[in-house]
């Protein structure tokens, strides 16, 4: 009988992480948790280890080290707790795990990731910061390595699934890879309505039920933006020929376009459980436990151009990947703090386009070469966002 494939998901009690349990709990037959990685929410971790009593569990936040410790003992349970980042890559890096769930939202993901590529896992990569802030180190490291790396994001998930060969795809049959986005909760509304929108209707999502970061990055278009760049590095090809289209209904989650005229879709319902199962069982397929998608229910399937000016963020994107060097790690790492910042009603919504242009103006950005020297120059921007966060007038922000 094969073995199941052992599996550390890091960042089990987000929405990825949740979705991905789901999955395996499908397949248990298939699967078995080797840890869980968590930041802070202790409760909903510590349900997770009940169920899948995995052999180690990481949680961040080391008071809730102690507490989740103490509650596992009560339940018997033989799962070791760990609090430390070199926790986190322990589990990582174990010679036991075969699947690395890289769903740690933001840049602490960078290392983890880099970590099970180099130790040649198969890591399915749910942290796009991980290529927006250190692209070039990450492929770098996956070329010399023997890990493989499956997106999970719906719309990398669905270019990956169109290509003709998955493994060592011909670029040169490609003649656009088209992201698409469903343009956020306020696709609709004018850039004038959009200096006053609420925290409360920027986390409206209207097709995707999300973290509240990915949600708000949705808002402003900057998750498509973070794709554009994911996308860049993920599948090699040039910034001219990748392109963004607003489809609404959130139905084709994206399309390549080959030179004979001929665009290969992926479709279906919005839920992350299928890409997470695509990612999962590659070159297989597995139960995700998602709803089959009726055609006879749609009613339509519209597109649209994106509107740049009134989401700038998304514009800002693509003036960072076109610069170089290392400014979309500038731009993702102030984007991260002004995102916290209008979560916590400290600015507007259009200062976080504001903040993310001032700090990459203010970098005259190096070539990284290394995930240290990246990591360093995100704590340079986030110094300086900070900074700007401070003088920004209390619980309303600077001018939009």
């Amino acid at each position: 009988m094969k073995s199941k494939q052992k599996i550390t998901i890091l960042g089990s009690t987000g929405s990825i992480g949740s979705s991905t349990l789901e999955v395996i709990a499908l397949n248990r037959d298939s699967y078995q948790v080797f840890a869980l990685v968590a930041n802070s929410n202790v409760d909903k971790l510590l349900s997770q280890c009940l169920l899948f009593e995995p052999s180690y569990v990481v949680i961040m936040d080391s008071s809730k080290a102690v507490y989740l410790k103490d509650k596992l003992l009560l339940n018997n349970s033989r799962t070791q707790v760990l609090s430390s980042l070199e926790g986190i890559i322990a589990t990582v890096i174990d010679n036991e795990v075969d699947i690395v769930m890289s769903a740690i939202v933001g840049s602490c993901g960078l290392l983890p990731t880099y970590r099970a590529i180099v130790a040649n896992k198969k890591v399915l990569l749910a942290n796009k910061e991980s290529l927006v802030a250190a692209g070039s180190i990450m492929i770098n490291a996956l070329k010399n390595s023997k890990a493989r790396l499956i997106p999970v994001d719906s719309e990398h998930n669905a270019i990956f699934q169109a290509l003709d060969d998955k493994e060592h795809p011909d670029f040169n049959q490609i003649n656009r890879i088209i992201l698409t986005a469903s343009g956020g909760p306020f696709l609709h509304k004018t850039a004038d309505e959009l200096k006053q929108v609420s925290v409360e209707e920027a986390l409206k999502h209207p097709n995707w039920v999300m973290g509240r970061k990915i949600t708000i990055d949705s808002s402003t278009l900057m998750n498509k933006g973070l794709e554009v760049i994911e996308a860049y590095w993920l599948f090699g090809q040039d910034l001219a020929k990748i392109d963004v289209v607003i489809h609404p209904q959130s139905i084709i989650h994206s399309m390549v376009e080959y030179i004979d005229g001929s665009i290969i879709a992926q479709l279906g319902v919005p839920d992350m459980k299928t890409p997470i199962a695509y990612a999962l069982s590659y070159p297989k397929r597995i139960n995700s436990g998602s709803n089959k998608l009726n055609f006879t229910q749609l009613s339509n399937l519209t597109f649209f151009t994106p509107d740049y000016a009134k989401f700038p963020c998304l514009k800002l994107a693509f003036t960072a990947l076109k610069s170089g060097y290392s400014y979309p790690a500038i731009l993702n790492a102030a984007n991260e703090l002004a995102v916290e910042a209008f979560l916590n009603k400290q600015i507007t919504f259009y200062d976080i386009n504001r903040i993310i242009e001032e700090a990459l103006n203010h970098f005259n950005a190096p070539q990284c070469n290394s995930v240290d020297e990246v990591i360093e120059l995100d704590k340079q921007v986030r110094s300086l966002v900070k900074n700007q966060l401070l003088s920004c007038h209390s619980g309303v922000g600077g001018n939009p």
